[in-house]
C-alpha cells in the first residue's frame, strides 16, 4: 500500500503544473493533500472526481485559506473532520479516515510565525490532536498521522538551524511537542529508517531556497509503535515541483484494507 502526503499550497495552482498527470503516474492508494485553499464548489470536476478515487474535503470557513483533502482508492469505513474544538475545526485542518486495519489522519498543522497568539494556537492544536490520537489508539492501535507539521524537529531537519532557532517552526517549545509525540509511542518514520539522512520537504519561495536546497523537513509520517512492522519505506520526493513543499510517500505491506 502506498500513502502519499503533499502540501500543495493551493490545489488550483498545482493543478496548472501537472498535478493530475503526476497523480496518474504515481498512483498512490491514498493521497492526502494539505493547504488546498479551496472549497469543492470552486473546483473543476476533474479535480473533484479523479478517476479511481473517492475524495473527501475539509475546507476552512475563510475562503482561500488552509484546507485538506483525502483521495482514496479504498472507501473508508468512516470519515471524520473534527477535533471537537470550534477554534480548530473552523480552519479545515483535519480529515480522519477509518479503515478496517488502520486509521489515517491527514493534518495541516497551524503556522505560528504570524504572532504569539498564533503560536499559542498552534501549541493548543498539537495538544488537542495528541489527546484525540491517544483516544483513537485505544480502539485502533494502527494509527498513521501525516501532513505538514510546520515544525522541524532536529538540527538535521533544516539547512540553517542556528539562524532559525528563534523562529517559529524551530522554537524549542515547538520541538518539545514533537518529543512528546515520540514519548507517547509514535514514530517519525523517515528519521527512524534514515537516522543520518539530510533531505528536506519545504523551501521558501522568497529566498530562492529550493535552488540552493536551503530547506526544512516539516512534512512527516508519524505512526503508532504497533504499525511499525508493516512499514516498508518512507520517501521524500524532492524532485517533484509544483508547490513550495514536495510530496512524501509511505509504503506499507500486510496492512491493506479491503
Amino acid at each position: 500500500m502506498k500513502i502519499c502526503s503533499w502540501n500543495v499550497n493551493g490545489i488550483r495552482a498545482v493543478a496548472k503544473k501537472g498535478f493530475l498527470d503526476w497523480v496518474k503516474k504515481e498512483s498512490p492508494d491514498i493521497l492526502c493533500l494539505q493547504e488546498t485553499k479551496a472549497h469543492p464548489a470552486q473546483l473543476e470536476k476533474e479535480l473533484l472526481e479523479i478517476n479511481g478515487y473517492t475524495c473527501y474535503w475539509n475546507a476552512a470557513r475563510r475562503k482561500g485559506y488552509s484546507g485538506v483533502a483525502t483521495y482514496s482508492k479504498i472507501v473508508p469505513m468512516a470519515v471524520d473532520y473534527d477535533l471537537g474544538v470550534e477554534e480548530f475545526d473552523q480552519e479545515g485542518r483535519l480529515i480522519i479516515s477509518s479503515y478496517d486495519k488502520f486509521t489515517l489522519l491527514n493534518v495541516y498543522f497551524p503556522n505560528g510565525q504570524q504572532n504569539q497568539d498564533r503560536l499559542d494556537y498552534k501549541l493548543r492544536f498539537y495538544a488537542r490532536l495528541m489527546e484525540v490520537c491517544d483516544q483513537m489508539k485505544v480502539i485502533q492501535p494502527h494509527l498513521i498521522i501525516c501532513g505538514d507539521f510546520n515544525t522541524a524537529h532536529r538540527e538535521i531537519d533544516l539547512k540553517n538551524p542556528k539562524a532559525n532557532e528563534n523562529r517559529s517552526g524551530f522554537l524549542p517549545v515547538e520541538r518539545a511537542v514533537l518529543d512528546q509525540f515520540l514519548n507517547r509511542g509514535y514514530i517519525d518514520v523517515f528519521r527512524y529508517l534514515y537516522p543520518e539522512k539530510v533531505q528536506y520537504s519545504w523551501w521558501s519561495y522568497r529566498t530562492m531556497a529550493r535552488e540552493r536546497n536551503a530547506g526544512w523537513r516539516i512534512d512527516y509520517f508519524y505512526v503508532s509503535q504497533e504499525t511499525l512492522p508493516y512499514i516498508e519505506d518512507c520517501i521524500i520526493l524532492d524532485e517533484v515541483t509544483g508547490s513550495d513543499h514536495c510530496p512524501i510517500i509511505l509504503n506499507l505491506a500486510g496492512i491493506q484494507s479491503r
